[in-house]
């Protein structure tokens, strides 16, 4: 896109692969503030090209959208930003770990020379140390 061109609600939503209701949501909860037209139409340019990429990369990361309206707002403080990234960095660990644990478990069973998977002392142990004291 040129930096002169805008495009229509259904151009954008279409490059990124988004129903037009994702951008107007986006839009009523203040994420996007599209230029309109005389006529009321909405019309996109490269900032808000690049303003979608931003929440499309929070929402990868896990972030709602209340939470990535926080991280926009340029009222914002820094410490209250770096609170959120912390909490959701912390979240998103414990998160892996768990999913690292789980593909440990998927990995040992794949290999496993037991007959049946439950009569392995090691599923026996990981199973052990899942039931609460």
């Amino acid at each position: 896109m040129k930096s002169s061109e805008e495009m229509s609600i259904g151009a954008l939503a279409d490059r990124f692969g988004l129903a037009a209701h994702v951008l107007r949501h986006w839009e009523d909860v203040g994420l996007l503030d599209p230029r309109r037209q005389a006529n009321g139409r909405r019309r996109y340019g490269q900032a808000d090209e690049a303003r979608i990429a931003m929440i499309l990369l929070a929402k990868d990361a896990g972030l709602g959208l209340d939470q990535i309206r926080l991280l926009f707002a340029a009222t914002a403080d820094r410490p209250a930003r770096r609170a959120l990234y912390r909490e959701h960095h912390d979240r998103l660990a414990g998160r892996i770990a768990a999913l690292q644990a789980s593909l440990s478990v998927l990995e040992h069973a794949m290999g496993c020379d037991a007959e049946d998977i439950t009569a392995c002392p090691d599923f026996r142990a990981k199973v052990a140390a899942r039931i609460p004291d």
